[in-house]
């Protein structure tokens, strides 16, 4: 396959590159191992996302013990944050997809070790079960949420935990109470309000990053044209975007979904920015190792090709692949 080098790099990013697998000869693109950073590993069939170009998942949402005792499958890499962490009677309590086992009330803002109901003793119950991060649920749509010192009693024991905490922000100002609280990230792109830049600049500056979910609205236009404009002022400032999906949520396909590259794409999120936000490894601070993201066929000329030539990754051992560096 003749190829410009160059070219390539400047569409999908610097670690693009023309190769072919040695067992089947197959051409095609290797490209950094993906990653979706929203999942409900309880909701879906995983064992698909490898096929589907997903090498690493962030699972925000379920069982502590059930996650705990997963066996280190290697592909897909999983991080997670264990049981969302809610005000009494807040949300997803109650809801038909989220049986008890995922979520913890928060009834005391103490960051003391052991207190029934108390931030310290969720934020530990996590973190003992090997989580990768908190989740926090800021939903005032569906129910209650935090005030602003059990939050920051949540984020206080969470730092000193090393967990990065990420928050379902849902409703007018949660997007504004997440940030003020610091923090570290939102599993949602804010789709209930336009955000506006001063806002957005304070985002970037405290080094937020945003979880993309654009394409889960498919059926609000509303929602859809918040986070579209938010995440596009977000990019453009930026702002660290994260590729996720919400995988769980709704018919979606479990692995690469173009549905999600399109709305990144049409949110400005292109090329080289789009491939780092599906390749960015957070949590972790490096990338799966020992796998790449593999598309077959030609690349793509033109960044609209994009979302569709997407639909072919698929994830294979990095030493099958033999690049062609002429």
């Amino acid at each position: 396959m003749s190829h410009d080098p160059e070219a390539l790099r400047a569409l999908l990013g610097p670690e693009a590159a023309v190769c072919r697998r040695a067992i089947t000869g197959e051409v095609g693109v290797s490209l950094p191992p993906f990653t979706d950073h929203h999942v409900h590993l309880h909701l879906i069939d995983e064992s698909s996302l490898a096929a589907g170009g997903i090498a690493g998942v962030v699972d925000l949402g379920g069982d502590p013990i059930a996650l705990a005792r997963r066996a280190d499958q290697g592909i897909p890499r999983v991080a997670y944050a264990g049981a969302f962490l809610t005000a009494p009677g807040g949300y997803p309590v109650g809801r038909p997809w989220a049986p008890s086992e995922i979520a913890r009330e928060i009834t005391d803002a103490s960051t003391h070790p052991g207190i029934p109901g108390g931030a310290a003793t969720a934020v530990d119950e996590q973190a003992s079960f090997g989580a990768s991060v908190v989740k926090t649920s800021l939903n005032s749509v569906e129910g209650p949420v935090f005030d602003p010192a059990t939050l920051a009693a949540i984020i206080e024991v969470a730092r000193e935990r090393g967990l990065p905490v990420v928050a379902h922000a849902e409703g007018d100002g949660m997007p504004q109470l997440a940030l003020d609280a610091g923090v570290d990230a939102l599993a949602h792109t804010p789709f209930t309000e336009f955000v506006g830049r001063t806002f957005t600049a304070h985002a970037v500056a405290a080094g937020q990053v945003w979880i993309s979910t654009l394409a889960i609205h498919r059926s609000d236009p509303e929602a859809a044209e918040f986070a579209r404009v938010n995440l596009a002022g977000f990019a453009a400032a930026g702002g660290r975007v994260l590729y996720g999906t919400d995988l769980g949520n709704g018919e979606q396909p479990v692995g690469v979904n173009p549905d999600e590259v399109g709305a990144l794409d049409r949110a400005g999120v292109r090329g080289p920015a789009l491939i780092a936000a599906l390749a960015d490894p957070w949590p972790s601070a490096d990338p799966p190792s020992g796998v790449c993201t593999f598309v077959p066929g030609p690349p793509p000329t033109e960044l609209d090709e994009l979302a569709q030539w997407l639909r072919g990754a698929t994830v294979v051992p990095t030493e099958e692949l033999i690049h062609d560096d002429h």
